[in-house]
Formats: structure tokens, C-alpha cells, sequence
């Protein structure tokens, strides 16, 4: 079997935005020589940059990722890497949010496939159904395949329990998708995973909204395996609190093959005013900012292919 690096990792608003500098009229993409058009926030996404590479994922899905051409700026200019490590396949499709924040995918192995469906309706067809994509993304790998679902849900703004109903359908599109793809108990090498924006406990006098995923007898939340003060993967400076809302749910016969494993998190981003978190920070941490996110990247290896004989 080959044992791959998976990650996770809502790395906030990778964008790029124009410079208005004098003679320059705006226009939208790079010019040729980038003199109007740069990554916003250098110096968190430098950050941002040392979370990914320590994190040293042979595949990771980002979200809040702008367009391909910023992935591709970003990758280029501030992961760079020697070319054993570096991120040579790069996949992003413009989804629905308003804001243009993506869900991509960086990888160090070839894409055999790729399926979005950002053009699936809600139920009442008045409106797209994921708020961004759910991205299907396979690769071969020992002669098999290894499907990764990526997904970023509705957030909870506006309150956890009035957009709740909008999750709670997105979380029952991406059951009905993987099981479409692979039949009701997920026979294959199966990962869903990425920003699900819920908790997965009840809080304040709301359920998850995640039932549909977590419930499911066909996926494994390898998150639980870890201590319950480590279970977190969002600060929420507002409030104060550290909940998970990132998420790597695999299908049972990938968790059986892989010998359970246990997933590790990249904590040295976060802003210091996450105090409970004692590591030291990356350099160029500030107190609310710069830093990586308010997310850390979540990181699972899993073995998939034939075994050695």
C-alpha cells in the first residue's frame, strides 16, 4: 500500500485584489508584468504558507480560495518548495458564493478525475444547493482509486440554528452524492472533507446539522479518536470558543485498511489571542494579525492500493 498525506484547511480569503496605481486602469485577471494586481494580505498568506507547508500534505483541499489564477500565484510565490514537494496539480472550479471564495485542491499526485456540482438545485429549486461546490476529486494511486468529496457548507452568520435547515440540506446533497457514486455503503476509498461550518454536538439548544454525514454507517469521523480538548479546529475570537468545524469523514474499508489512524492539526497560525493554545507561533504571528486563519489544517495519512505481497 502507499500511505498518502491528506489535509484539510480553510485558509481565509486567499485573494487578490487590484493595486490602483497611477496610470494603471483596473482590469480584471494579471497583467503581464503583475504591476496592478498582487495577493491581498501579504503577510498573513506568508503565514498562510508556512501552516501549508508544515502541514506537508501530499494533497490538501483549501477553501475561501479566490480563482485558479491566485491559487497558481500564491503556490508559485510563497510555497515554491523543492520539486519532490511541490504542488505541480492544481484544481479549483468558480462556484456560488458571492464573495468568490472556492473550494481547491493542491496536489503532488496527478488528477485522474474531477466533478463538481456547483450547478445542483435545493430541494425547492429556488436556489443553488452548496454554497460554494461540493468537488469530487479522484486520484490513482497503487491501482486504485481514492475519491475526495471537498466541500465548504453555509456559515452559522446570522446565528446557528436559522441557517441550520441550509446545511442540513447540503449535508443530505453530499450523502446522496457519494452514495450515487459509490452505492449506501461506501464500498471504495472515500473521503469527505473540508469546512462544514457545524459543530458536532448540541449547543445553545441546536442539533448539528451534520447528521446526514456523521450518522452515516458507511463513514468514520477519525476526529473523535482524539482527546476531546483536541477535537477543535476554529478559534472563534467573538466568543472566545474552540469547536470543530472542519472536518475529514472516511468511508469505513479506507479506515480499516489505513489501521484507524488518528488525525494531527498545524496550531502555530493562529493568532495569540487564542491563548489557550500553548505552541509557539510562527514567526510574524501578531495578536489578531497577520496570521495563518482562525482555521488550522487538519491532516490524516491513509494507505491506499494493493498490499505488498
Amino acid at each position: 500500500m502507499t500511505t498518502v498525506r491528506i489535509a484539510t484547511f480553510n485558509c481565509e480569503n486567499l485573494f487578490a485584489r487590484y493595486k490602483f496605481n497611477e496610470g494603471i486602469a483596473p482590469r480584471h485577471g494579471f497583467t503581464i508584468n503583475e504591476i496592478s494586481f498582487d495577493i491581498l494580505s501579504t503577510r498573513s498568506k506568508r503565514i498562510t504558507a508556512q501552516a501549508i507547508k508544515a502541514a506537508d500534505a501530499d494533497i490538501i483541499c483549501l477553501q475561501e480560495v479566490e480563482s485558479l489564477p491566485v491559487l497558481e500565484k500564491f503556490n508559485s510565490e510563497f510555497l515554491g518548495w523543492s520539486s519532490s514537494r511541490r504542488y505541480r496539480y492544481k484544481t479549483l472550479v468558480d462556484g456560488n458564493d458571492p464573495r468568490a471564495i472556492d473550494v481547491a485542491f493542491l496536489s503532488r499526485m496527478p488528477v485522474k478525475f474531477m466533478r463538481s456540482s456547483r450547478h445542483e438545485r435545493n430541494s425547492a429549486n429556488s436556489w443553488w444547493l452548496f454554497s460554494r461546490d461540493c468537488m469530487r476529486v479522484d486520484f490513482e494511486i497503487g491501482g486504485e482509486i481514492l475519491s475526495l468529496y471537498g466541500n465548504h457548507f453555509k456559515s452559522m452568520m446570522g446565528g446557528r440554528n436559522a441557517t441550520r435547515n441550509r446545511r442540513l440540506e447540503q449535508a443530505e446533497g453530499v450523502q446522496n452524492i457519494i452514495e450515487a457514486d459509490y452505492g449506501p455503503e461506501l464500498d471504495g476509498n472515500i473521503i469527505v472533507l473540508g469546512d462544514l461550518n457545524d459543530y458536532p454536538q448540541e449547543e445553545d439548544g441546536t442539533s448539528t446539522a451534520l447528521g446526514a454525514l456523521l450518522d452515516h454507517n458507511g463513514l468514520v469521523d477519525p476526529m473523535a479518536r482524539l482527546p476531546e480538548s483536541d477535537r477543535w479546529t476554529h478559534y472563534w475570537a467573538r466568543k472566545g470558543r474552540y469547536r470543530q468545524l472542519d472536518y475529514m469523514l472516511m468511508s469505513g474499508v479506507l479506515d480499516d485498511n489505513s489501521g484507524n489512524p488518528v488525525p494531527d492539526r498545524v496550531l502555530n497560525g493562529l493568532p495569540w489571542r487564542a491563548e489557550e493554545v500553548e505552541v509557539e507561533r510562527f514567526d510574524d504571528v501578531g495578536e489578531d494579525s497577520p496570521k495563518a486563519s482562525d482555521h488550522v489544517p487538519v491532516i490524516l495519512e491513509v494507505d491506499v492500493g494493493a498490499s505488498e505481497q
